[in-house]
């Protein structure tokens, strides 16, 4: 069978995979907290992806308060609650279970019922085109037998082929079946998620600035896999030495921000804020503030340490451009 991922990349991930089943079993409070954390942290990434305007903090108080957020449109409200219930969702499902259409159809049920409950759960009665895309995804009259050949394609070759490629290629061939009027990338990023927890990996977060590469490379995939096979490997890897340091440092809660602080007891900021701009290059100053939840002050005050280091650059003109680690 032919590998797509890269072996240094499949190499990586399983070293960190077994490092952190190495720090196994968690107290019970970390294991609850590890949920949580990834239940906020899938859920604002997966809609931001998707034009969803909560930042993480407004979908943390969504989700854990159930509040509504002024000047909020109503959808994305009902996105980020739907989510979490999918997220949930998918901690059902056993890795002894062999996967089932109705798994796939309550996930888009869970997720899309507050948005249309008549379409919520039921597969697309209308030919659908995937914006600047050149390819077609499945016609209706196609979509439950190719749903049914994915499913077949799931179990069976769940064992035989490494977890993150098994992953990635899982969400790729659901989203080009596209079976949905809407949320088929949030449903494909379930998806790939489950497969990932199924083969005890960790969930893996694909933060919006990346989302031209993202889609670049789903695209590029049509011919050549290898491309967002290994893409998100990358994003495998990366929320894999997140969650390294957050328990290294003893630094994990259910906060949006992981556990970051400015001194000891979480992740040292300064540390965050260089591994958050090497996980993202080219990030700028707003957008790291919102994944630290801390002040543009204090991000701009690490920012020049980090600088003045020579740890980091800031590239571009100062409305567009952003930061990259210095090797």
């Amino acid at each position: 069978m032919k590998q797509y991922i890269s072996s240094k990349l499949l190499q990586k991930a399983e070293e960190f995979r077994d490092k952190i089943i190495a720090l196994r079993p968690f107290p019970e409070e970390t294991l609850k907290s590890l949920r949580e954390y990834y239940r906020i942290g899938l859920t604002y990434s997966s809609n931001a992806l998707e034009g969803n305007s909560l930042t993480e903090s407004e979908t943390k108080v969504v989700i854990e308060d159930g509040l509504t957020i002024e000047g909020k449109p109503l959808r994305d409200i009902y996105e980020a609650v739907g989510h979490a219930h999918a997220y949930d969702y998918i901690h059902t499902l056993s890795a002894s279970k062999p996967l089932e259409e109705a798994d796939i159809l309550e996930l888009h049920r869970l997720f899309y019922e507050k948005i249309d409950g008549e379409k919520a759960g039921h597969y697309r009665t209308v030919p659908v085109f995937i914006s600047g895309s050149k390819y077609a995804v499945s016609p209706p009259a196609k979509i439950e037998d190719d749903i049914r050949k994915f499913i077949k394609w799931f179990n069976d070759n769940e064992p035989k082929i490494p977890t993150p490629e098994f992953a990635a290629l899982a969400h790729q061939k659901f989203v080009f079946i596209h079976p949905f009027i809407d949320g088929n990338g949030r449903v494909a990023r379930l998806i790939l998620n489950l497969a990932l927890i199924r083969g005890e990996y960790t969930i893996a977060l694909i933060p919006a600035i990346l989302r031209h590469e993202y889609v670049q490379s789903l695209e590029i995939s049509h011919k050549n896999p290898n491309v967002f096979v290994d893409f998100i490997a990358e994003r495998i890897i990366a929320t894999q030495l997140d969650l390294l340091r957050l328990l290294n440092d003893g630094g994990v809660n259910s906060n949006t921000n992981g556990g970051v602080n400015n001194k000891s007891g979480g992740v040292n900021l300064e540390e965050f804020i260089y591994n958050t701009i090497k996980n993202n290059p080219g990030i700028n100053t707003p957008a790291i503030a919102e994944i630290s939840q801390k002040s543009l002050r204090t991000i701009q005050r690490y920012l020049k340490t980090l600088s003045d280091t020579k740890r980091i650059e800031f590239r571009g003109a100062s409305k567009n451009g952003g930061y990259y680690i210095l090797k």
